[in-house]
């Protein structure tokens, strides 16, 4: 319990630190769409907005679990924790939002809501809207986002003592 207590953030470090990882993760997303393909898509804000949501909402929870595995440590290993957490809790929130916004739109072909087949077609669009995601969604966290992931753990594991 002490080591929670211990972990948890302060509301500065929420309440900036959220809007800032989302705009890094917004550019990150920026950048990769203009590598890939020039923003040749109609999607660019839709994108922007779904990348900047993943970082902001996923902040809260990578910082807490972070500094919760690296309290105590030295700092190679609270870089490490801080790396590790902001890479998966980025991307499952990401990945989560990406999946229930793909829910929304087909949702108007499913069952209704509860039903045996409506709980088969809530858990197989989500993992087939999980797997698209990652395969083509991932590549948009590369090249600034593993630069932005490397500074931000490296600020963070310093910052903790």
């Amino acid at each position: 319990m002490n080591r929670l207590r211990a972990a948890w953030p302060s509301l500065s470090e929420l309440f900036i630190g959220a809007p800032l990882w989302g705009v890094q993760m917004l550019l990150s997303a920026i950048v990769g769409l203009y590598l890939r393909n020039g923003w040749e898509t109609s999607h660019v804000l839709d994108l922007a907005i779904l990348y900047f949501s993943g970082g902001l909402l996923s902040w809260p929870f990578n910082l807490l679990a972070g500094r919760y595995l690296a309290f105590g440590h030295q700092v190679e290993a609270r870089f490490a924790a801080f790396f590790l957490v902001l890479t998966t809790g980025t991307v499952l929130m990401t990945a989560f939002l990406f999946a229930m916004d793909y829910r929304i739109f087909y949702s108007r072909w499913h069952s209704p809501f509860g039903s045996v087949i409506w709980m088969f077609q809530f858990a197989f669009t989500g993992a087939s809207a999980i797997y698209q995601f990652l395969v083509l969604g991932l590549g948009l966290f590369l090249p600034l986002g593993l630069v932005c992931l490397f500074a931000t753990s490296l600020a963070l594991a310093k910052r903790m003592r």
